[in-house]
């Protein structure tokens, strides 16, 4: 399960630390009425507001701090994400009577240090700024913006190379394997992990970008072998049309439908696109189902009556 979109923050909200207590303490209850039915879940989340924060403050206090690299970033973000979600979700695990633990894990994901993205980088993270700030803040930092109508507003952009392997991988599959995802629910490479490269001796090294988290589901998703991969963001489905006069929502639809779609550009980069490439490449990959819903619907999408269910193509 990928929480993103307002899992974490509502729209148009302050961003803050009691915000994203408040908005998790909503989200986690339909996840607990997930695991009371007996579920076994795997959990990962976004970070993109976060990691935006604590980069910029970085930058503010650069003259008294010395700066962290975007990866450790990624890890604190990472770190203090996991522990809200664990926080609200172990509390309504309790209230339910769910004699089941939380565990947040620090995940690291290899990429290629060849990735295009870092030559090009596309990820938008952090706040947004009118055009004169944005001006000023790439000449000063040499920050890459972009400009995004819909929101009005500019916003820097780093890399968000394509996820590899998760390195922790195979031990959380083994405790899957062993029977213990019926006692706890891990929480694993949030914001897309912390991304690693390797070098030429084999080693692992961090390295300043933001994956993708919805690629990086699926490569959880896949690793532990799941059915299904749930994204979990702000609209109730996956729409063709959206926004327009002939927009209509998807209950079911079989993967080589979906892809005609996606191939047709019906899917825009910035908003539904990650969500259908990470679940097409899970159902290619093996898993059988891959399903988009938003908060209030989660219970019943994963009961198969809500939300937009894409199945493996036969």
């Amino acid at each position: 399960m990928a929480l993103g979109g307002n899992a974490l923050g509502r729209a148009g909200g302050t961003g803050s630390w009691a915000e994203m207590v408040r908005q998790m303490r909503t989200t986690a209850a339909p996840i607990a009425e997930l695991a009371a039915e007996g579920v076994e879940l795997l959990v990962t989340h976004g970070n993109g507001p976060q990691v935006g924060a604590l980069l910029r403050s970085t930058e503010l206090a650069a003259g008294e701090v010395a700066p962290r690299p975007l990866f450790a970033l990624d890890a604190e973000s990472e770190g203090q994400i996991g522990l809200v979600i664990a926080q609200e979700l172990g509390n309504a695990l309790r209230r339910a009577k769910v004699p089941r633990d939380v565990v947040a894990w620090i995940s690291r994901v290899e990429v290629s240090s060849r990735d295009p993205e870092f030559r090009n980088p596309s990820k938008p993270i952090g706040a947004f700024y009118d055009e004169t700030t944005a001006r000023r803040l790439r000449k000063q930092n040499g920050w890459t913006m972009i400009h995004d109508a819909a929101r009005g507003g500019w916003r820097r952009v780093v890399p968000s190379p394509r996820p590899v392997r998760w390195v922790e991988g195979e031990l959380v599959r083994a405790l899957f394997d062993a029977g213990l995802a019926s006692q706890w629910i891990p929480i694993a490479a949030g914001g897309g992990g912390v991304p690693v490269v390797r070098r030429p001796n084999g080693e692992l090294e961090g390295i300043d970008a933001v994956i993708d988290k919805d690629r990086t589901a699926a490569i959880l998703a896949r690793t532990i072998g799941a059915r299904t991969l749930v994204i979990v963001t702000d609209v109730p489905g996956i729409a063709l049309g959206f926004g327009t006069r002939w927009e209509r929502w998807v209950g079911k639809i079989d993967a080589d439908e979906l892809a005609r779609h996606e191939r047709a550009g019906e899917f825009p980069r910035g908003s539904m696109g990650p969500k259908v490439a990470a679940g097409l490449e899970f159902l290619g990959g093996g898993g059988e189902e891959f399903v988009v819903t938003d908060i209030p619907s989660l219970a019943r999408a994963v009961r198969g009556e809500a939300g937009t269910h894409v199945r493996r193509a036969a």
